[in-house]
């Protein structure tokens, strides 16, 4: 497979990601209907599947089957999904409008948003333990997941953005916000897809650590550039809600043209970290171009 283009190798994990996402959720036909329907509304049929495609890249590299990766790819994404949903209430920002669609608690109401959320965080952990990865990597795959979207990770760097509106933080603290809120569930995605494969040795974690960090980081300068930049059609979300709830971000503090170029020096970082691998890796390297390429 290594050598089909890169743009047929992605729409071909995001089919594979799509078809496994509708196995693995349950029925809209199944009681509680509503909930279960709102569930399937905000995780299928949108997204760039950026977490399944690190997924899916990190399992190619390792020799994942393609029953443990669909799997890993499927947790991340079912984590990330319920983030958004969660992200998109009043209580949080406030936003109507989510991957060209409206968002669950404008399509449906606020509690069936709280619900949904909250059901996709747990139905990601019954898809990852229902594989046939070895018992005792299994329980290192669950904790680590466990481990990127809690207080330590992505729960706790969305604790800190709140609570930073209307402050100026330094570079330092803004990097640290997003490698929590943002990173922590780039780099399980990669550490999850590697892991469907195989054990790896502290050679192969470190540098998967230091690639998923760059792409963590570039990701985010990336969001940050788009959201002052693109339009809210181009976007699928509202544009603009940084500057708007002025929130620190890259562009804040850094300005337009800075952001730009840390992006792309994030992104040979991230090409660099991978040079262990050879051209073994060229689907990562692949994604992290899209990552700080992508127009929306």
């Amino acid at each position: 497979m290594s050598g089909t283009p890169f743009a047929d190798w992605m729409a071909s994990v995001q089919a594979q990601t799509e078809a496994a996402l509708d196995s693995f959720l349950p029925p809209a036909t199944q009681v509680p209907v509503k909930l279960h329907e709102a569930m399937r509304y905000t995780t299928l049929g949108g997204g760039k599947r950026v977490r399944p495609l690190l997924a899916f890249a990190a399992g190619e590299l390792f020799g994942a089957d393609a029953d443990a990766v669909a799997r890993a790819a499927c947790a991340v994404e079912m984590i990330h999904v319920y983030s958004l949903v969660h992200d998109d209430m009043p209580c949080m920002d406030d936003d109507a409008l989510r991957r060209g669609k409206p968002t669950v608690h404008v399509a449906y109401d606020e509690a069936t948003a709280l619900l949904v959320g909250d059901a996709l965080q747990a139905q990601a952990f019954d898809v990852l333990a229902g594989g046939s990865v070895a018992p005792a990597r299994l329980v290192t795959m669950l904790r680590l997941l466990a481990e990127a979207a809690g207080s330590k990770g992505m729960c706790g760097g969305q604790a800190i953005d709140l609570d930073s509106v209307g402050f100026k933080l330094s570079l330092e603290q803004l990097e640290r916000m997003h490698q929590l809120k943002t990173g922590a569930m780039l780099r399980v995605s990669v550490l999850l897809g590697a892991l469907a494969g195989r054990d790896l040795d502290a050679r192969e974690q470190d540098a998967l650590a230091a690639y998923a960090r760059a792409i963590g980081l570039a990701f985010q300068v990336v969001d940050d550039v788009l959201d002052a930049t693109a339009d809210s059609a181009t976007l699928g979300k509202t544009a603009g809600k940084d500057a708007a709830a002025n929130k620190p971000t890259y562009v804040s503090i850094l300005g337009l043209e800075p952001s730009k170029a840390l992006a792309e020096q994030l992104r040979q970082q991230a090409h660099e970290a991978l040079a262990p691998f050879g051209e073994q890796a060229l689907r990562l390297r692949e994604v992290a171009d899209l990552i700080v390429q992508r127009k929306a």
